[in-house]
């Protein structure tokens, strides 16, 4: 059970009280720091109550004024995700710090009649590396590129969009501020997984969390 893979729903659920967040098949959360020397403390200190597993587990991003970490099992979020969580939170916490749930990932999705044939060129040109058909920074730094099948051609509409995953309890303040910018509603027939939105001129953008992608 220690190493199951938990379901979407499960995996957020266990993390809700901690300052994490489900996303797109991690954990996530970040933590706001006064230095970078502070920031580097805080990691130190994760990777210490990781212990063997921090290796095969956590993912640490340093800025100046936060730190940014990831917790998942290959596969997926596991329970020893959860627990790793948790000891990072009681960190955060000893240090007078808190994990909190600010966080997003970064996906860009292209509309392709042939992916076969576009996918490499992505690849190549971002430097990128090629898994199971989806396209990684091969460093962890840019966003995911995935490839979206198109049944005809379409010349009207944008084929490149992005998609920001969010918190599921931040969805309804991020659609609302991007209303509030002079966004506008294109579709909300799949939220809420996703929320197709446009800016002023139509190009396109969806806000989306992990709910409603499992069977009820």
């Amino acid at each position: 059970m220690w190493f199951m893979i938990l379901t979407r729903r499960a995996a957020s659920d266990a993390v809700g009280g901690l300052g994490w967040r489900f996303l797109l098949g991690s954990l996530r959360t970040s933590v706001v720091i006064g230095s970078l020397g502070q920031g580097a403390d805080v990691i130190a200190r994760s990777v210490a109550v990781c212990g063997d597993d921090a290796d095969g587990h956590l993912v640490a991003d340093l800025r100046a004024t936060r730190v940014t970490l990831g917790l998942r099992s290959p596969g997926g979020v596991t329970g020893r995700d959860v627990d790793l969580a948790g000891r990072i939170s009681a960190v955060a916490t000893g240090l007078g710090l808190a994990t909190t749930p600010d966080v997003q990932l970064i996906e860009i999705g292209i509309d392709a009649l042939d992916i076969g044939a576009v996918r490499p060129f992505w690849a190549a040109v971002l430097g990128y590396t090629d898994v199971d058909g989806d396209l990684y920074d091969p460093a962890g730094r840019g966003p995911a590129v995935w490839f979206q099948q198109m049944d005809e051609p379409r010349t009207q509409r944008n084929r490149i969009h992005f998609d920001v995953s969010v918190p599921h309890d931040e969805a309804p303040r991020r659609i609302e501020a991007t209303l509030a910018a002079g966004g506008r509603l294109v579709s909300d027939k799949w939220a809420p997984a996703f929320w197709v939105l446009a800016d002023p001129e139509g190009n396109e953008a969806c806000v989306t969390t992990w709910q409603g992608r499992d069977p009820e």
